[in-house]
């Protein structure tokens, strides 16, 4: 059977139900140039998406050496043929015509174009000059999360075992430092305990500060499939918008932005009072509960309540859902990790599955879930606050296994104190210690938190900044070199989704003029420092995608996240494959932890954890003594404030999150017709009572004022929850405003104006949802509706006078499932 859908109308497409404990049927979609039918295709080349983190496995059409299309892979577990608006979209941005092609250089205060020896020898001398001045803490790397594993692995190697500098880090820990912190804190070692599969068998499905619906469309289409089956079921969501994941829960709990902590205290309390708890796992598996029950002894729904906003009765009826589910999936996101006490709330998600048992079985899982495609890379092959092979730094023998895999001395890989997290590498630029920053496919000057803070560090004469990029962002004009990026479809690399599923993404396309894919920037980089091993071979031997691949494989043996039963050619089948794969689970590894927690011992664990409050390293013998059999850790953390609430001045909680047609800061998905037209220009959203309160209504532009800085808007009328404003934070400088007022050109549009320079104790995440802002109007705007999409959690109040938000003729998806509904015979075609 065969349809075609408007996907940025109905993004979600169309049903395929099926019932608990079934396999999800497959639905191939296909997206194709205007005037390319599938039979003039010349071939079709394996990937995965690369604009949020599912892992959506796909094919990119070629025709006379150009992409013109793309269609999902029924064949693979994780999408089984589905793609979201941004998959069927997104690869129009590579074809672009404001592509960077050539290397720029700064001169005379302009960036010019150069060559690539040119370009490639001005970072060189920097690197050496700073290397001989100040040595290699003067240098820093702040990379991405789109990037793949084998450049993730080649970057680390470099700045970790060349120039021994600690300073690297990525763009993932805006988004999931929490998720890794907290997997961490609670089963010693990172690495998702779930599986997407989980979907299929669940009973109770709880989403945690986490919008499925628009950062994972491809799972919200397996949830909405599971709720029109056989025995659907039943939602939990904890978000303060009226998401499509809340208008479809069962219970809805709406917290005052936080105050998470208070209210899963709550939650914990009433499964403990209940006694719907597995005392016998907690007896074999856990330490710590006896102190976790003291600790939410006294958080009953009533002091919740008081606390969080949300009625007493309704923290009851979710502690219900949890305390009697008989199979458990719970997931988070952006809405617990980026808020306050993140990774003790995080940390209190999991406990929720301790207490119950509900780890390790079909159903019965947590997906402390990843904002970015290859965030899972970034934590594996340590391009972020990690060793790679998730090694402890403070663990003399594991910094002496890592560097016998790269055979130099010990004392050459930094490990004297913590990696350096991104807040602080821009910290210590900001003051001048690091000289060098090497920025690679990111736009912190969007992203990062209090922006005029990050231009300003930026602009700084004597820090020395290399942007490494496919267009020229907004930091990339901040940059003294500029070094042109191939992307996803013009290079081959592997790179691991949320649920530790491996996929293959191939090269399809030349890159345009000279970019070159990030892996051989970095090769070239290290050839030209000519960085060497103990023994004065080569520190990086490897010269490909591929053989870069096999050389991470050796640093991952007998590792968590061990690689070595993957190959190239394995992952050209029909699925990608979650790891660990090897040996002794040669088809990879669907869960983990059903039969107890493996990486907790004090031994072999990738930390010896922090204090949930203050962020204080526990010392290794305290550790040890506490968790000498490597059990999983519960542990308990107490409510405390956040550091900045609302007041006279600032009478509004402010928050920023993601659209369902956007990606980060918009550097490809603001270059995609269909998905620029869905969400074209920011907006501020805020609840019914308080537009009449302040006699604001639908479309009219206000400003956003918070300590930091202000932005200007217009406004979206929605259900939110009263007191609390929601601005997306994907929109920066270089878009075209649509109507924001006299001074449109030059008004402030980018959320992070106004975000705090504040971070987690414990994560380091920064803290984007916990600002206090005043709202003021600007200009009354009649008969102008907002620019947000009416089909996602950003939908109006009232509709009246809004247009629907639609694609058109070229947004439409060809969507095939087979007669007896499995989509196996709609996978013909070239691979």
């Amino acid at each position: 059977m065969e349809t075609s859908v408007d996907r940025i109308a109905e993004p979600w497409g169309s049903r395929t139900p099926y019932a608990r404990g079934e396999s999800w049927p497959a639905r191939m979609d296909t997206h194709l140039a205007e005037g390319v039918a599938p039979d003039t295709v010349d071939r079709w080349v394996r990937t995965a998406s690369i604009l949020h983190s599912d892992g959506d496995a796909m094919d990119v059409a070629v025709r006379d050496g150009r992409m013109v299309g793309v269609r999902g892979r029924v064949t693979d577990r994780v999408n089984r043929g589905r793609l979201g608006p941004k998959d069927a979209f997104g690869w129009r941005a590579n074809a672009a015509s404001d592509r960077l092609t050539v290397p720029l250089i700064r001169r005379d205060g302009h960036l010019v174009e150069t060559d690539w020896d040119t370009a490639m020898r001005a970072v060189v001398d920097r690197s050496r000059d700073l290397l001989e001045e100040r040595g290699p803490g003067a240098m820093g790397f702040y990379t991405s999360g789109q990037l793949f594993l084998e450049e993730y692995y080649t970057l680390a190697v470099l700045a970790r075992g060349g120039i021994g500098t600690n300073h690297l880090d990525g763009n993932t820990r805006l988004c999931t430092s929490t998720a890794a912190e907290a997997l961490k804190e609670s089963f010693g070692c990172d690495g998702q305990p779930g599986t997407y599969d989980d979907i299929d068998h669940a009973d109770v499905i709880a989403l945690f500060g986490h919008n499925v619906a628009e950062t994972q469309p491809v799972q919200w289409m397996r949830i909405l499939d599971r709720l029109e089956g056989g025995d659907p079921p039943r939602l939990v969501c904890v978000d303060p918008r009226p998401t499509l994941v809340a208008r479809a829960a069962t219970v809805h709990l709406a917290p005052r932005i936080g105050t998470n902590v208070a209210l899963l205290n709550a939650l914990l309390h009433e499964i403990i009072r209940t006694g719907r708890v597995d005392h016998g796992y907690i007896e074999a598996r856990t330490v710590g509960f006896e102190q976790l029950a003291k600790t939410v002894a006294d958080c009953t729904p009533e002091w919740a309540e008081r606390i969080c906003d949300v009625p007493a009765a309704r923290i009851v009826e979710a502690a219900e859902l949890l305390g009697t589910a008989d199979r458990l999936l719970s997931t988070v996101l952006q809405g617990v990790y980026q808020s306050h006490q993140a990774t003790a709330a995080a940390v209190q998600i999991n406990n929720l599955h301790l207490i119950r048992g509900m780890l390790g079985r079909p159903g019965a899982g947590v997906l402390q879930m990843n904002g970015q495609p290859t965030a899972q890379n970034t934590r594996e092959c340590g391009a972020d606050g990690d060793l790679p092979g998730f090694r402890n730094w403070q663990n003399d023998h594991h910094v002496a296994d890592l560097a016998e895999v790269w055979n130099v001395e010990p004392a050459t890989i930094p490990h004297f104190a913590p990696p350096t997290h991104a807040m602080q590498i821009f910290r210590y630029a900001e003051q001048g210690t690091i000289r060098m920053l090497w920025i690679s496919g990111t736009n912190p000057a969007v992203s990062l938190p209090e922006l005029s803070r990050i231009r300003s560090l930026l602009a700084q004469e004597r820090l020395f900044v290399v942007v490494q990029d496919l267009f020229l962002t907004e930091t990339a004009q901040f940059a003294d070199v500029v070094l042109p990026a191939a992307t996803w479809g013009e290079k081959t690399g592997a790179f691991t989704n949320a649920d530790r599923t491996v996929h293959l993404s191939e090269k399809a396309v030349e890159p345009p003029g000279q970019a070159r894919p990030d892996l051989d920037i970095f090769l070239d980089y290290a050839r030209r420092m000519d960085f060497r091993d103990k023994d004065g071979g080569p520190l990086i031997s490897w010269h490909d995608a591929e053989s870069a691949f096999e050389a991470w494989k050796r640093c991952s043996a007998g590792r968590p996240c061990d690689y070595t039963g993957l190959t190239y050619a394995a992952l050209r089948g029909d699925s990608g494959i979650q790891w660990p794969c090897n040996a002794q689970a040669p088809e990879g590894t669907a869960r983990l932890y059903g039969d107890g927690v493996t990486w907790a011992a004090p031994d072999t664990c990738e930390t010896y954890g922090k204090d949930l409050i203050t962020g204080a390293s526990v010392p290794p013998e305290e550790y040890r003594s506490g968790n000498p059999d490597g059990k999983a850790m519960l542990k308990g953390a107490e409510f405390l404030p956040p550091h900045e609430e609302p007041d006279s001045d600032f009478p509004f909680q402010l928050t920023t999150g993601r659209t369902l047609y956007h990606f980060h800061t918009r550097t490809k998905t603001g270059r995609v017709p269909q998905l620029n037209a869905a969400a074209p220009d920011v907006w501020v959203e805020i609840s019914s009572s308080d537009a009449v309160a302040h006699a604001l209504d639908e479309g009219d532009l206000v400003e956003v004022t918070t300590p930091r800085g202000s932005l200007r808007a217009r406004l979206r009328v929605t259900g939110i929850r009263r007191g609390l404003l929601f601005v997306p934070f994907h929109y920066g400088y270089w878009d075209t405003p649509s109507g924001c007022g006299p001074d449109e050109s030059t008004a402030p549009r980018a959320a992070n104006e106004t975000t705090v320079t504040d971070w987690d104790p414990v994560s380091k995440q920064p803290l984007f949802k916990t600002a206090a802002a005043a709202l003021t109007l600007v200009e009354k705007r009649p008969g102008q509706p907002a620019p947000a999409p009416t089909t996602t959690a950003s939908a109006p109040s009232r509709p009246d006078g809004v247009p629907p938000t639609v694609g058109g003729a070229t947004a439409r998806v060809r969507e095939t499932t087979s007669p007896d509904g499995d989509g196996h015979t709609a996978a013909g075609g070239n691979r």
